[in-house]
């Protein structure tokens, strides 16, 4: 089971989770692909994935994050034991969400939305100091992300797996090519639909 968490403002229709969801179904795995649209609450947004992932044992988990989403990742995986795949994760969304108190639209539709400042507390109730277990974590980060601190994502997630791409941007476009590695991590098999394993 994959659990897809976007990142603030964005969404289930976001570039990555669709390029996710479209491998997993030529898989025959959409069965295995959770994406909900998150609340603007913190608090609310882990009761929804608490809910979501139900009774899934720690092995046949894995929550992928991006940004706010990679926030949340980690709390979860720290609280569940399962692993966790990070895009570009937010580390101190506490400090970097303080300045967005107000109202927003998401990235993918005009219906607004509001940041409200006891959000911010909500973040910090949440916050992982130091990750436990770290080979259950994978760590995808880009140097060209225009929003957050790659080095902050490379220092809090020591002994994890660490993928750091030279450039990119914070919403990995390319997410493509790194696709495979994300999945893989996740123990999905990459190989295009009817495609014979190695003889070796």
């Amino acid at each position: 089971m994959i659990l897809y968490l976007h990142g603030f403002r964005s969404a289930p229709a976001s570039h990555k989770a669709n390029l996710l969801a479209e491998h997993l179904a030529a898989q025959g795995l959409a069965k295995q692909w959770l994406c909900p649209q998150l609340p603007a609450s913190p608090a609310e947004a882990i009761d929804l994935c608490l809910e979501l992932v139900g009774s899934h044992r720690d092995d046949e988990l894995t929550i992928i994050g991006s940004s706010l989403g990679g926030y949340y990742a980690t709390w979860l995986a720290e609280q569940l034991g399962c692993k966790a795949a990070l895009l570009n994760p937010a580390v101190h969304a506490d400090r970097d969400l303080a300045s967005q108190v107000g109202e927003h639209t998401l990235y993918h539709s005009p219906e607004p939305f509001v940041f409200l400042p006891e959000y911010v507390d909500e973040l910090a109730d949440i916050k992982v100091e130091r990750i436990t277990r770290p080979e259950r974590y994978f760590l995808l980060a880009t140097t060209g992300d225009e929003v957050l601190d790659w080095r902050e994502m490379r220092d809090h997630y020591p002994g994890a797996k660490q993928l750091i791409i030279d450039g990119s941007d914070h919403g990995i476009s390319d997410f493509s090519c790194w696709m495979p590695e994300v999945l893989g991590f996740a123990g999905i098999d990459t190989r295009a639909p009817g495609t014979a394993p190695d003889s070796h």
